[in-house]
């Protein structure tokens, strides 16, 4: 992850989110509920997309690998991770072996977007971390 905004980010082929991510749309989500909604409802978001493969998942490490097939092509990481009771980070890793002559970065953010537009209309979102 880019600690830093740099000039060059537009042609980056992975896009990350985490807590401490100097850009605020790719900060972790966090919702209060249980573990096991948050996980079921990211597997129900990938499995409902007809460009979106999931390849393995993990509950015990809570993570789900899929690849999207279309536009670029991807492979994803999704960790949903239990903070405290009912309070549940996701959090999303998104890289690409494709090209773009003007860049891959704002087509994999807009990507991450989506998935985290797509959750907080469906789970009871609680915020990002400051």
């Amino acid at each position: 992850m880019a600690k830093k905004k740099s000039i060059f980010q537009r042609w980056q082929r992975q896009c990350e989110t985490g807590d401490e991510h100097f850009d605020s749309d790719l900060k972790s989500h966090y919702y209060k509920t249980a573990f096991d909604k948050v996980y079921q409802t990211v597997i129900d978001m990938f499995e409902k997309n007809p460009n979106i493969t999931v390849s393995t998942t993990s509950k015990e490490r809570g993570e789900i690998a899929a690849q999207l097939h279309k536009n670029p092509k991807a492979f994803i990481v999704a960790t949903v991770i239990q903070v405290r009771p009912f309070e549940v980070s996701v959090d999303f890793m998104i890289s690409s072996e494709s090209f773009a002559p003007l860049g891959l970065y704002p087509k994999l953010k807009s990507v991450v977007e989506s998935f985290y537009k797509y959750l907080d209309q469906q789970l009871p979102f609680s915020g990002k971390k400051n």
